[in-house]
């Protein structure tokens, strides 16, 4: 019944781990889309308050949160593919990579309205 899963490229390896840890990498992926949810609400609600700030800068960190808000999701999926597939096979968990750019992403955004809003 295993064989039968979805994702097939996940289930069709190795075999089932310990359910604490399938459990915990799930909550993972919940965790990049409850942050999905922030960065989209986030750029939303930037573009629909009326802020005093420039038209250019206001459109640019809108950009930066709606474009971080739309990857996230998309790597939580494949961050919890690629971790449960290595807990099925017995093999060591990747590294987290998109931390890095959304740390990034968010300095600058937030420069980008302090910047604006002091003009």
């Amino acid at each position: 019944m295993a064989r039968s899963r979805f994702p097939r490229r996940v289930y069709n390896h190795g075999s089932d781990p310990d359910p604490r840890f399938s459990l915990a990498n799930e909550r993972t992926f919940l965790a990049w889309i409850r942050t999905s949810l922030a960065l989209l609400a986030g750029g939303v609600a930037l573009a629909a308050l009326p802020i005093g700030m420039p038209t250019g800068m206001r459109i640019g960190a809108v950009a930066i949160l709606l474009c971080l808000g739309l990857a996230t999701p998309i790597y939580g999926w494949a961050s919890w593919m690629r971790n449960e597939r290595a807990l099925r096979e017995d093999t060591p968990l990747h590294a987290p990579s998109l931390g890095l750019v959304i740390v990034i992403g968010l300095i600058l955004a937030a420069a980008l309205v302090a910047t604006g809003l002091m003009l």
